[in-house]
């Protein structure tokens, strides 16, 4: 498919296929919605992939981070939140997906994206990686920031919807009665 410039310079142009927006949303941050809506205004569909990621021990299940996507970003028509494990780019192929969209705050998250968009284009090359840079105001935010402020009993309604502030609320209380 050939795309024009005027195209781009045209609020009329067609949109891109379906994209993948992966992550482990744990919990749903302020950057992660901001780069799912900007995502959703590029492409057809948006499936917004919430993985398990071994590496990681999750506060949320991949049941919980999906409700809390849903009331997130769930109201975008072209949107639809799916939990998955197992390789990304399987995941794509799966939903046929050609687009995986990454995004990016600093210098440093580049390094990993990159390697990772390497490796899942050697995987299966009808795939592509796309990034977008987080947005000026979200670009210090990450999941992990949320949950050791949050710990620290700092004030975490900036970075996250009220409703998920609660849950975390409540998670650091659980986390808390178990020690």
């Amino acid at each position: 498919m050939k795309i024009s410039r005027e195209c781009f310079a045209s609020k009329g142009c067609v949109k891109m296929k379906t994209a993948i927006c992966p992550g482990s949303f744990d919990p749903v941050t302020y950057g992660h919605i901001d780069i799912i809506k900007r995502a959703a205004g590029i492409f057809d569909k948006v499936i917004v992939g919430v993985l398990v990621n071994v590496e990681k021990k999750p506060w949320f299940t991949i049941e919980e981070r999906t409700d809390l996507l849903k009331k997130t970003v769930g109201d975008i028509p072209n949107v639809e939140i799916v939990g998955f494990d197992g390789l990304l780019v399987d995941f794509a192929a799966k939903h046929n997906a050609n687009v995986i969209v990454k995004g990016l705050r600093a210098v440093s998250d580049f390094e990993y994206e990159f390697q990772m968009a390497l490796t899942n284009n050697k995987l299966n090359n009808k795939i592509e990686t796309v990034f977008l840079t987080t947005s000026s105001e979200h670009m210090y935010l990450s999941s992990s920031i949320v949950k050791q402020v949050g710990l620290l009993g700092g004030d975490i309604s900036p970075f996250v919807p009220e409703f998920v502030h609660d849950e975390i609320l409540l998670r650091i209380r659980q986390r808390s009665s178990l020690k």
